[in-house]
């Protein structure tokens, strides 16, 4: 298992996730995956850190279907804030 300050590729990523990389190339365009960086400037590598993973993860965590209702409702009403999963 990866440390903290382990990188991933996008492909490395998608094994990770057990999705598709396009999948994730996807997440990337809109937004809608974790963080990256950009190794060796515009058109350089891309890289997720594990940090930046696992915090990604954590945001997407819900203990019912319910709390996932609710946070995706405020998603499409434009709120940011994350909805509490207890």
């Amino acid at each position: 298992m990866p440390d903290d300050t382990s990188l991933f590729q996008t492909a490395d990523l998608a094994r990770f996730l057990g999705m598709k990389a396009q999948s994730i190339r996807k997440w990337r365009l809109t937004g809608k995956g974790p963080a990256y960086v950009r190794l060796g400037g515009p058109g350089g590598r891309v890289a997720y850190r594990r940090c930046d993973v696992d915090a990604w993860m954590a945001q997407h965590r819900f203990t019912s279907t319910a709390a996932e209702t609710v946070a995706n409702t405020r998603t499409a009403a434009g709120s940011r804030e994350p909805a509490e999963s207890a």
